[in-house]
């Protein structure tokens, strides 16, 4: 199985770089394009079997998957360099581009019957543990667990319809700002308790990556986990409470809700 990428920027280049890492594909069994040459040259530097070029239409012909990795007002001019050299009987194409839906792609190609894949990952891609929503169009259960088993290798990846992309966008794209957020909030906490910045994020780090341990190892929900630790009368659930009386989950769901729209 081949697969191209059209793009070596940040999500491209990551992508083309974990799956050399993986098993799904052989490193010489992938390829990227760009028009940048650093960028390719920086790829090669690290896989040197990994296929460069700066012809999108080039390493297109013998992809069986090809993954458009540019900026969404990008797409509809790299599908007009590739269409002529598409084959959609025997090809997958695999948008990573936000916001551009399956309508506005089915129009960009001018067919409905391609087979059709929107990924939304986030930038944990680049040390593959990106969180990856997938939705898919005109493709068997097979074939979709197939894309699945690709996007896991760069973390996790999960399955949806395509109306909830936006919701997941919000939530796992956009979403991985507003941990760093927290962690950023908490350091500033802390800075002001005493300790140093590095002091801080080491300690927060630690700790949120503790708190999505347990949610994971016990399948627990997070309330769960908070109501082991708020003794009554203690000094976690003074904090909490603080926290709400100054909207923390109001904050966070308007947060997400606007990111979503």
């Amino acid at each position: 199985m081949r697969i191209s990428i059209i793009g070596a920027g940040n999500m491209g280049g990551a992508i083309a770089l974990g799956l050399a890492k993986g098993e799904v594909f052989k490193p010489e069994n992938i390829a990227i394009s760009d028009l940048s040459v650093p960028k390719l040259e920086e790829i090669k530097s690290e896989v040197a079997d990994i296929t460069i070029s700066t012809s999108n239409a080039e390493i297109v012909k013998d992809a069986d998957f090809v993954v458009i990795a540019v900026k969404p007002w990008l797409v509809g001019r790299v599908f007009d360099e590739i269409l002529p050299v598409l084959d959609f009987s025997k090809q997958t194409i695999l948008s990573v581009a936000a916001g551009v839906s399956f309508a506005d792609i089915s129009e960009m190609i001018k067919t409905e019957d391609a087979k059709l894949v929107r990924v939304i990952p986030n930038t944990a891609i680049m040390i593959r543990e990106s969180m990856s929503i997938l939705s898919v169009k005109n493709l068997t259960t097979v074939e979709s667990d197939f894309i699945k088993k690709i996007f896991d290798e760069l973390g996790k990846s999960v399955i949806v319809e395509e109306r909830l992309m936006g919701a997941a966008t919000a939530l796992c794209s956009c979403g991985i700002a507003y941990a760093f957020r927290y962690v950023k909030a908490a350091t500033d906490g802390g800075v002001e308790m005493g300790f140093y910045p590095h002091q801080a994020v080491e300690m927060i780090t630690q700790t949120v990556k503790g708190a999505v341990e347990l949610l994971e190892k016990n399948g627990s929900m997070p309330d769960e986990e908070i109501y082991k630790v708020t003794t009554p009368g203690g000094v976690t659930i003074k904090g909490l409470n603080e926290m709400e009386a100054y909207g923390f989950t109001n904050a966070v769901i308007k947060g997400l809700k606007a990111s979503m729209k």
